[in-house]
């Protein structure tokens, strides 16, 4: 099925808040649904009207636009992302998975604002790779934000 312009955007202005954002950036910069959920802030160029794809299609990095017409919200949702992020950081969490080997090779990467993603979860999970303490043992462990769901 193959929608015209006017049905997406009526579909695109029924949306609201994260959703709308995503939707625009899928439409606008021609992102497949995965690509925009693992979105990093460091992906996005506001000066160049830019995005990198990291670990694209065929695990290949590309760079597509970035319309202006996105960028105003998107500028809006970062604003809240990084509040979010920073309560985060207050409370002992805000780190993130990092890819391959760079979370040994920059140890402070993960908590660092450009690693975060555009569209972080609702909620913080518990990394798989800590260790659960039980009632007479503590351990250390690391929460962290997931990207969104699609």
């Amino acid at each position: 099925m193959v929608l015209t312009k006017d049905e997406v955007k009526k579909i695109i202005t029924l949306m609201t808040g994260k959703c709308q954002v995503m939707a625009k950036i899928l439409y606008g910069s021609g992102l497949r649904l995965m690509e925009c959920v693992r979105l990093r802030i460091h992906d996005l160029d506001f000066e160049m009207n830019e995005i990198t794809v990291r670990d694209g299609n065929g695990e290949k990095d590309r760079i597509t636009l970035f319309p202006e017409l996105i960028q105003a919200p998107l500028r809006e949702h970062l604003e809240r992302v990084k509040i979010l992020h920073e309560q985060d950081l207050a409370a002992g969490c805000g780190s993130v998975y990092l890819p391959y080997a760079l979370e040994r090779k920059y140890p402070n990467a993960a908590k660092e604002w450009g690693w975060q993603y555009v569209f972080p979860a609702d909620a913080l999970s518990r990394d798989p790779r800590s260790v659960w303490c039980d009632d007479t043992t503590f351990t250390k462990v690391r929460c962290r934000r997931r990207s969104s769901r699609p």
